[in-house]
């Protein structure tokens, strides 16, 4: 298999570390596994390495459901009011029109994020940058800069802050 993985008869394969790597205004580093043209449009998955405290909007994806799988770590999941804990093995799904929010609780977490179908794409690479190879799992979050590429590409509706005090953080 060539680095960074391979397509054939519309197949996507990738190994472990393989995918590209994007420097997320959403604090961190996020690996594609399988892109939106690479699945003609039927989903857009990718892998998320994150610290504790890091910590979405509360947002919705108004064409999308967003399906979360936490390989490790534990989130606090907010979704239309209601906070739930997800840890490792766990899994969350949102539909879409629906608002939701995470805040990482754990030390540190990977999920697998997929959103079907993969329309959000566009808002993921406006809110992001290439990574360099020095660059590490996760950042302070810029609120700004993710309303900008959402009222630019869509994908994603930001409807505020994250809906967490800083109690909850420290779980």
């Amino acid at each position: 298999m060539k680095k960074g993985g391979v397509m054939a008869a519309n197949a996507t394969i990738r190994a472990e570390g393989e995918g590209e790597r994007l420097w997320f205004y959403g604090g961190g580093t996020f690996t594609i596994k399988a892109s939106a043209a690479e699945t003609g449009g039927s989903l857009f998955m990718f892998e998320d390495v994150m610290t504790k405290g890091k910590t979405t909007p509360l947002h919705l994806h108004p064409e999308e459901e967003e399906t979360i799988l936490v390989f490790e770590g534990e989130l606090l999941v907010h979704v239309d009011g209601d906070n739930q804990h997800v840890s490792a093995g766990g899994l969350f799904i949102v539909p879409r029109n629906v608002p939701h929010a995470f805040l990482v609780i754990s030390e540190s977490a990977r999920v697998l994020a997929m959103l079907t179908p993969g329309k959000a794409e566009a808002f993921y690479r406006g809110a992001s940058e290439p990574a360099s190879a020095d660059e590490g799992a996760s950042g302070p979050v810029d609120f700004d800069k993710l309303r900008l590429s959402a009222e630019k590409n869509g994908g994603v509706e930001i409807l505020g802050p994250p809906p967490f005090d800083s109690s909850e953080s420290a779980v």
